[in-house]
């Protein structure tokens, strides 16, 4: 059985991730979206179970996806969960050059540790949750960026954004 782990903030989860989770249930037996609850690099706006419990909305069609929170290595994860694969979704050459750094990383730590890298699809390669995120704040819309529960989530703490 093939397993891959999709690791990230997911603050908020957006369109752009759900699509690399779907083409992933594609590919995989089983798809483990992690979402990391202490972030070295960002600091986050949404609690950790907030995330979580938008990940789980947004991929509940998906019978093969489950989502779990990574505390600590990835690496260490992967091997909890049975993952042969990191999946990595790619918007631009930015974002390669990070994740290029951290696959070497990771292959030091755990050889027998893939990573793979998802090209975002064409209408979500410059969507981020932090354009996501400024966007809401400043009552923008964001109905095609974002699932249903963050567009609900935006709404409640921003208020109804504009169409």
């Amino acid at each position: 059985m093939k397993v891959a782990l999709l690791p990230g903030t997911y603050d908020p989860v957006t369109a752009g991730h759900v699509d690399v989770i779907t083409r992933c249930s594609t590919i995989f037996d089983e798809v483990v979206v992690a979402v990391v609850d202490d972030s070295f690099r960002k600091s986050v706006l949404f609690r950790c179970a907030d995330r979580v419990y938008f990940v789980e909305e947004s991929a509940r069609h998906l019978p093969n996806v489950r989502v779990v929170v990574m505390r600590g290595l990835v690496v260490k994860l992967a091997r909890e969960v049975g993952a042969s694969v990191l999946v990595k979704g790619l918007r631009a050459f930015a974002d390669f050059e990070y994740e290029f750094q951290m696959a070497q990383l990771n292959r030091k730590l755990d050889p027998d540790l893939e990573t793979m890298y998802l090209m975002a699809s064409p209408e979500h390669v410059f969507l981020s949750s932090s354009g996501v995120k400024e966007i809401a704040k400043y009552g923008g819309c964001v109905s095609d960026l974002v699932p249903e529960v963050v567009e609900r989530r935006f709404a409640e703490m921003y208020g109804v954004a504009e169409e």
